[in-house]
Order: structure tokens, then C-alpha cells, then sequence
């Protein structure tokens, strides 16, 4: 197998979160071809742990699939921040938690073929509250659960986004290591 060939693009819709584009490509062996290609600005997200052996998940409901589920916080990384910069940053504004120290955990490309979807999360620990969340649309219910319920909840489909499944999936295989 070798690399496809790319031959041109042309967006057909464009915001500043995501774009739709159609891409001239050429497999090894085969004719050109149109596909269709998502682009995503990177998501930045944090698994916060504390020292209780907890991690700091979010209720919410999602409407493009009409489900609730627990999350971690999560977002778009804006123009020239690094990705740690704002992983820490949603954990603020989404919880109103603040972290300092991140080190990365997992990166995934949840659709690759379809999309240049890049997920990037990180581990942090010794959070420190210091008031209400600003983004008061985000959750429902903010809540510390404990490491050790976090397979059954997966498992239950309690947990289902890629960047939370992803990122609590290595905590729990020892990626990292909780507090002892």
C-alpha cells in the first residue's frame, strides 16, 4: 500500500468550528475520486482527578443525539492557545475547578478517513475550586465519582463520548496512576 494522492480541495462550507470539504484524491490502483472531508478545529480535554481518587465528570445532555451522559470537560482549542493551555481552560469555565498541571493521556482521531478530527486529553490533578462555572449551559450536574465506578458506567453507557471513553479508559489501565 502507498499514500493516496491528493490532487486539490475545494471547501463547500466553512465556520470557524468546522468545514465540509470536497477533496479530488486518488487511491493506489484506482480513479479519482471526490470525497467528502470534515474538518474540526483540535479538541483539547481533561480527566481531573483528585485526591480522593475521583474524577470530575459532567451530566449533560446532548441534543444531536438526544442523550445524557456523563462527560469530561472538553472543547475547541482557540486560535494560538496550545492544547494544555485550553484543556485547563475548559475545566475552568465548564466546572469551575482550576488546574494547573496537565500531562497528556490520550490522543485519538475518533474519525479518521471521514475527518482531520484530532482529540487531545490530558490528566490533571489537585484542582482547586474557586467558584461557580462560567458556562452555566454546559452540565446539568458537576459531580467528583469515583475511580472505581468508572468501567461499570462505561460499560453502562452512562459514559460515551470518544474523548471521555478514551481518556478514562487509559486512567483506568494504568496509563497513569491514581493517588495511592
Amino acid at each position: 500500500m502507498s499514500e493516496w494522492t491528493v490532487h486539490g480541495s475545494r471547501p463547500i462550507y466553512t465556520s470557524p468550528w468546522v468545514g465540509l470539504h470536497l477533496v479530488d484524491v486518488e487511491p493506489p490502483g484506482h480513479s479519482r475520486y471526490g470525497h467528502h472531508v470534515v474538518s474540526w478545529a483540535p479538541v483539547a480535554a481533561a480527566v481531573v482527578l483528585n485526591d480522593r481518587d475521583e474524577v470530575l465528570l459532567m451530566w449533560r445532555h446532548r441534543f444531536t443525539t438526544d442523550t445524557w451522559s456523563w462527560e469530561i470537560p472538553a472543547g475547541i482549542v482557540e486560535d494560538g492557545e496550545s492544547v494544555e493551555a485550553a484543556a485547563a481552560r475548559e475545566v475552568e469555565e465548564e466546572t469551575g475547578w482550576r488546574v494547573t498541571a496537565l500531562e497528556p493521556l490520550a490522543y485519538i482521531q475518533p474519525v479518521v478517513g471521514m475527518s482531520n478530527a484530532e482529540h487531545h486529553t490530558f490528566l490533571a490533578r489537585d484542582p482547586v475550586h474557586i467558584g461557580p462555572p462560567v458556562d452555566t449551559h454546559e452540565a446539568d450536574r458537576i459531580e467528583w465519582i469515583p475511580v472505581t465506578r468508572l468501567q461499570d458506567m462505561i460499560d453502562r453507557r452512562e459514559i460515551v463520548t470518544g474523548v471521555a471513553v478514551s481518556g478514562l479508559l487509559q486512567l483506568l489501565a494504568g496509563r497513569t496512576r491514581p493517588s495511592s
